[in-house]
């Protein structure tokens, strides 16, 4: 697995293989090709009207075989070979898209879903479903291609055109623009919710079909653009030794470079149009490629390896898909996608290419991050104004809402002279407000900590997979069926979460604790924890789904002063902590040898401080639900007005960081009232963009 230590994915020289060589690479394929119709086989057996192994064997052969009075053929024709179809032109599509999109950028880790491409589809086809507008099937792959296009041509952007040797900033730039798109659908799936039905399960990748007309459809499409592929194949070779010795050999690099990304983009558009965003198999299928090309050489050929790829994404399809059938049973596996357990398997794929890349590509903090007023006197000039901004913001979260109050109201309300309307409505108001503003204190207090200790400017507890550890636990509470209180809830989002934490904290540490290799496993866990979430939330009642997934999608809705007190506790126990320790946190954040010459033990240090970070982000789950971007954008703009010494930062980020989910909140509730958008989705809005942003200023 050496060929994976590198940042991008090697490519052998331009020579034509040998005989033996181009004999083991076409060995490979025909085994592949054998395996693919073995499983395909398997596939047609599972299912919810008993046709078993004999039962196919005895219509392959001709007879007339019936089960329970239907027929056979009715069976297979009617759901099992649509099923088929989808599967192997989904898998195909992907791992082709994944093959093309890792070469043209030499990462390894690029894929449709890292990229954002699948993202993108989503989000262009659900902005048409939320709106009532019919389209042909071919009009639906014309909208997710665009989509996915767009978002593609923006990462890439961000990343740069050296992307093979900026891996965290390829990976970053493709989450945080899928995590925006995924807030917009998510905020479609709720507003248009007549609309937008099923969508939800669709949007983790269903093969379900009602028949095989879609799929034969969009194979034509999908052996196209193969063809054109293989036509790339010798060029992609050459790109793979560097764009100038590719140039100076004759190949057009950047004609190359954009047929190649619209080929794939095109592929991933009819995956998704086809059987929704079915999750890493275009990352799985071309690593496994590669890990084979370690021991047949002549798989480094795109020729074969692009190939190859298509095959092992149809198996990998296949194999999720007849698995998770025959694990929890056809009835069960119908409420499950098959996305999910592919999701799983890309995000352990992640956090194992994560701890074996040497250079996962370095960070600069954006020049605004850098400068700031450092004079107490500007310091205490910032916390007031921050202050006052924050309790307006409270009052006027405290006012608003579908009937709306004046600030006289709140002295009877005090008193409990309040009139039953607007007492209410404050009643209601109040919590919600308490539990966005210390909520987001905390996730501000908790950002701070974690971009000091792994001393990465865009790391933060919901990236790094905390708050996504958090929300599981939450719901392993909440679909259990047993009737738990708020300490239950908590306990478990806070053991889960710190669980988490320890496990992506044991992973980073066989790999030196490098920054960016961190930031890396965390989004890793983080894809693996929410695809477990969604499992768990589509076997529960069909009917909590929804409420769930707007809690999921941080919401302050039917928040009580109970469910604030854990975050306030947490608050009043961690601050102290934080800012007495925030000279070494300071010195933890310049580098490994500096606090080492101080004294400062480094190791318990940075434990002692992340851990207290994560059990901020695990309490802030249970007042807010899983709120992303918060940790992420007040530690940087409270870094950006006051300087990077911690005694200064952490404050000014706890105020900016409960300012930023008050208001949040406050427009959610307000903005389209009585309907109400969660505010991890208004955040997500503004998160993903700013991120961007910060990706942007810190291009090296």
């Amino acid at each position: 697995m050496s060929d994976l230590r590198a940042a991008g994915p090697r490519t052998a020289p331009p020579r034509g293989p040998g005989p033996r060589g181009a004999a083991a690479g076409a060995a490979v394929v025909a085994v592949l090709a054998v395996a693919v119709a073995a499983l395909g086989l398997w596939h047609l057996t599972q299912g919810t009207s008993g046709v078993g192994w004999w039962d196919l064997v005895r219509f392959l052969a001709g007879e007339r075989a019936e089960v329970g009075g239907v027929p056979v053929a009715h069976v297979l024709e009617g759901s099992r070979v649509p099923r088929l179809f989808a599967g192997v032109a989904v898998g195909f599509a992907l791992g082709v898209a994944g093959a093309l999109l890792q070469s043209v950028t030499r990462n390894p880790l690029a894929s449709p879903d890292t990229l954002a491409v699948t993202a993108g589809s989503y989000f262009s086809l659900t902005l048409v479903a939320a709106f009532g507008l019919a389209v042909p099937l071919w009009a639906s792959g014309l909208v997710a291609f665009s989509g996915g296009l767009l978002a593609a041509a923006l990462v890439l952007a961000l990343a740069g055109s050296a992307a093979g040797t900026a891996t965290t900033r390829l990976v970053l730039a493709g989450s945080a623009l899928a995590l925006a798109l995924d807030a917009a659908t998510g905020m479609l799936l709720i507003l248009f919710k007549e609309n937008t039905t099923g969508l939800y399960a669709w949007g983790s990748g269903s093969l379900a079909q009602l028949n095989a007309d879609a799929s034969l459809r969009a194979l034509p499409l999908v052996a196209a653009v193969l063809v054109v592929a293989l036509l790339l194949s010798r060029r992609l070779d050459v790109l793979g030794l560097g764009e100038d010795t590719a140039a100076s050999l004759g190949v057009p690099v950047r004609s190359t470079r954009i047929t190649a990304v619209v080929c794939a983009v095109l592929l991933t558009g009819a995956a998704v149009t086809l059987a929704g965003p079915i999750a890493f198999v275009g990352l799985a299928a071309p690593v496994l490629t590669r890990l084979i090309a370690a021991r047949v050489p002549a798989l480094h050929r795109h020729l074969l390896l692009v190939t190859v790829s298509g095959l092992l994404g149809a198996a990998l399809i296949l194999l999720a898909d007849a698995s998770l059938r025959a694990l929890v049973g056809a009835e069960g596996a119908a409420s499950i996608p098959t996305g999910v357990p592919t999701a799983v398997l890309g995000g352990v794929l992640i956090v194992v290419l994560a701890l074996r890349l040497r250079d996962a590509g370095t960070l600069r903090r954006p020049p605004g991050a850098r400068t700031g007023p450092r004079t107490p006197r500007r310091f205490l000039g910032v916390l007031l104004a921050t202050a006052v901004l924050l309790a307006a913001a409270a009052l006027v979260g405290v006012l608003a809402g579908s009937l709306w109050l004046r600030p006289g109201d709140l002295v009877p309300w005090f008193q409990g002279t309040a009139p039953d309307l607007v007492g209410r409505a404050l009643d209601e108001r109040f919590p919600r407000v308490a539990a966005a503003v210390l909520a987001g204190a905390a996730l501000g207090l908790a950002g701070s900590v974690v971009q000091g200790t792994v001393r990465n400017p865009l790391a933060e507890p919901g990236l790094l997979g905390i708050t996504a550890g958090a929300g599981l636990g939450a719901v392993l509470v909440v679909t259990s069926g047993a009737v738990a209180g708020a300490l239950t809830l908590t306990s478990m989002a806070v053991l889960t979460g710190l669980a988490t934490f320890a496990l992506i904290c044991a992973l980073a540490w066989r790999g030196g604790f490098r920054p960016d290799q961190f930031v890396l496993v965390g989004i890793g866990s983080g894809y693996a924890l929410s695809a477990v979430t969604t499992f768990l939330l589509l076997r529960a009642d069909p009917w909590q789904t929804p409420r769930i997934f707007t809690w999921l999608s941080g919401t302050t809705y039917g928040r009580t002063l109970p469910d604030v007190l854990p975050v306030a506790v947490a608050l009043l126990v961690a601050t102290p902590l934080v800012l007495g320790a925030s000279r070494h946190l300071d010195l933890v954040s310049v580098d490994e040898d500096t606090p080492r010459v101080l004294g400062v033990r480094v190791g318990p240090t940075r434990l002692g401080l992340l851990a207290v970070g994560a059990v901020l982000a695990a309490v802030s789950v249970v007042a807010v639900g899983v709120v992303g971007f918060v940790g992420l954008m007040a530690p940087h703009l409270a870094r950006a007005l006051v300087g990077a010494r911690h005694g200064r930062l952490v404050p000014v980020a706890m105020l900016l960081g409960g300012l930023l989910v008050c208001v949040a909140d406050t427009l959610g509730r307000t903005l389209i009232a009585p309907s109400q958008v969660p505010a991890g989705l208004m955040i997500c809005l503004v998160g993903g963009p700013y991120l961007i942003y910060v990706l942007r200023r810190s291009r090296a």
